[in-house]
């Protein structure tokens, strides 16, 4: 978090509320400092306050498996691949085996979940991956040739 002060462009005008600031519409703080955020794409944006989930600097996403849902706390400028890590201490799955979709389509493990859009209580859905479903399903028939012969 960084703080920067701002200057002012225009002068506030004395002729309304006779002269009084209005503390409700000021977005500077009581000192006149503005609080800024460094976002993980480098953008310097002015610090958001509250919110949905974001007092707590997390926010809750339903993994949805078919049948079966859960319900992960996750910092919402982590990542798909952050989220896979605690997706498959809840599931088994290991992260290379997951592919994760939002809004219907696949996301990269790089991306930030804010930068998408996911929000609190935005719901994303795991598939295991094909291939490697289909490698470990080839794998368990060898193994059981072996063991029978």
């Amino acid at each position: 978090m960084l703080k920067l002060r701002s200057k002012r462009l225009f002068k506030s005008s004395s002729k309304r509320n006779g002269g009084k600031v209005n503390a409700a519409h000021s977005e500077e703080g009581a000192n006149g400092d503005i609080e800024w955020e460094m976002r993980p794409g480098g953008m310097l944006v002015q610090k958001r306050e509250g919110g949905r989930g974001e007092s707590k600097g997390l926010i809750i996403v339903r993994v949805s498996t078919g049948s079966c849902w859960h319900d992960i706390s996750i910092a919402p400028t982590s990542t798909f691949g952050d989220l896979k890590i605690v997706v498959s201490m809840a599931t088994g799955l290991e992260p290379r085996e997951q592919r994760l979709l939002f809004k219907g389509k696949e996301r990269e493990d790089g991306d930030h979940l804010h930068m998408v859009g996911v929000r609190e209580g935005d719901k994303v859905v795991l598939l295991e991956d094909p291939a490697i479903k289909e490698r470990k399903l080839l794998a368990m028939i060898a193994n059981q040739a072996i063991i029978e012969v």
